[in-house]
């Protein structure tokens, strides 16, 4: 088995690619559905935010598995591999979940350190675990990396003077308007975004904030956090004239803005400035709008060399967490490594309590005048003889399984205890319940639940 992630960010790919590859939040289940269908997939989970999508999955075989993918991507999308292949990251086993752990933590994001992407790690995870996408592996290592990510925020000071993508634009625009004194901004969408630019527009300054949305209770609802003007969209192009600073971050999947109606607006300005940052993606701003006098525009990709000076703190503390996550990366392997003799000590402890009823058994029969207390008596001491003489070979082979040639030592652990059989019966009596249940015939349910009973080579990832 092994774990895979196959993705684009902000780094390999312009916003005009990155904004064609959005999973839609309601079209997540059947996208997960969809990937669970994937050739040679047994557990997967999609992370979708402004700046990266990402395909994390668990592979029964790394041959062709990226070609699976891809493939996935280009039916879901829609859109020819030819197109996108070049802009996507492969990374496999160790570096995939490295790679996790560090955008969990924030050290891969645009701002380093920012902390919405935890949130969207754990809601991906859960989702994914809801809709039956995840297993073993994928329940354990999402938790751990969400773990970590909380712990990277609480133990060090990567978090401290806020900055975020939304921080970014408003420092942008006081490159430009200095401080935001006298200003009327406006805000398209009143998502969580939103809701962070206001903060920071008026921490900075701005006389007035109208909050635009296509619900206006929601509208209204973050402009009375900050006694802002609500308003719909529709409202919002009539008074487009008024403003100094447009900032949008909408879930539209097509422009909210178009370069007629800023056009129309800009006659009425009297040559008055409009300053335009569009942090959605896909993009809420039609990009031909950059081409009108006196129209400053600037996306979300715009932002990457303001936050640079923003850094250095949080590049210090980033290296403390790289240490938080070496250890995370051994702890991880260290379960992995010995994930596979668990099904091997419950199969020797069966066989062994088997072995121990059938003997007493055997005895009583021989001894029926022993009364009740007598009897378990003798169940107790004997019993406690089997846990004893059981007890160091199981803690041995848990050490060995952890070295290594691991797979090996645990392979002739099962041949000395004679355990074939055991497992065998363990592993068929778990798909007939499967079966019973009527659930494995589901598309991708019966693959992400592996099937721990299959001892060679299959539990340990090459390369960890």
């Amino acid at each position: 088995m092994h774990i895979v992630v196959v993705g684009l960010n902000y780094r390999t790919a312009p916003v005009e690619v990155r904004e064609r590859f959005t999973f839609e939040q309601n079209e997540l289940p059947e996208a997960l559905s969809q990937l669970m269908q994937t050739k040679s997939v047994m557990e997967g989970v999609i992370v979708a935010t402004c700046n990266r999508t990402e395909i994390y999955v668990v592979v029964d075989r790394l041959h062709m598995c990226g070609h699976f993918i891809r493939s996935f991507m280009e039916q879901w999308f829609d859109i020819p591999r030819e197109e996108f292949t070049r802009h996507l990251y492969i990374y496999e086993d160790e570096r995939a979940i490295s790679h996790l752990f560090r955008v969990t933590c924030g050290l891969d994001s645009m701002v380093i350190g920012e902390t919405q992407i935890l949130g969207q790690i754990r809601s991906a995870f859960l989702l994914s675990q809801q809709e039956k996408a995840t297993g073993t592996w994928f329940n354990m290592l999402f938790k751990q990396a969400v773990t970590l990510g909380k712990r990277a925020h609480s133990e060090t000071s990567i978090g401290e003077s806020a900055v975020s993508v939304s921080y970014a634009a408003v420092e942008l625009g006081k490159r430009i308007f200095g401080m935001f004194d006298n200003k009327k901004v406006m805000i398209l969408g009143a998502g969580k975004m939103s809701e962070l630019t206001v903060k920071h527009l008026y921490a900075n300054g701005a006389e007035e904030v109208i909050v635009a949305n296509r619900t206006l209770a929601r509208a209204e609802e973050l402009a009375s956090k900050f006694e802002g003007t609500p308003c719909t969209m529709e409202q919002a192009m009539q008074r487009l004239q008024d403003v100094d600073i447009l900032i949008s971050s909408t879930g539209a999947k097509d422009y909210v803005l178009d370069r007629a109606q800023v056009s129309e607006s800009m006659k009425k300005r009297q040559s008055r400035p409009l300053f335009i940052i569009d942090i959605a993606v896909p993009r809420d701003i039609d990009p031909a709008i950059a081409d009108l006098d006196n129209v400053f525009l600037y996306d979300i990709d715009d932002l990457e060399g303001i936050v640079e000076s923003n850094l250095e703190m949080r590049k210090a503390e980033a290296a403390k967490i790289e240490v938080m996550i070496r250890h995370e990366m051994g702890e991880f392997q260290q379960w992995l490594k010995t994930l596979g003799v668990r099904p091997v000590i419950r199969a020797l402890q069966e066989k062994s309590s088997a072995i121990h009823e059938e003997t007493l058994q055997s005895l009583f029969n021989k001894l029926p005048e022993l009364d009740e207390r007598q009897r378990k008596v003798i169940h107790r001491l004997t019993k406690s003889i089997v846990n004893q003489m059981m007890h160091d070979p199981i803690n041995r082979i848990k050490e060995l399984t952890a070295e290594t040639n691991g797979n090996e030592a645990l392979e002739y652990f099962t041949h000395i205890f004679a355990l074939e059989d055991q497992l065998q019966d363990a592993g068929q009596a778990k798909d007939g319940l499967r079966s019973q249940s009527g659930t494995p015939n589901e598309p991708g349910r019966e693959k992400h639940e592996h099937k721990p009973f299959a001892i060679k080579g299959s539990l340990t990832p090459a390369g960890l």
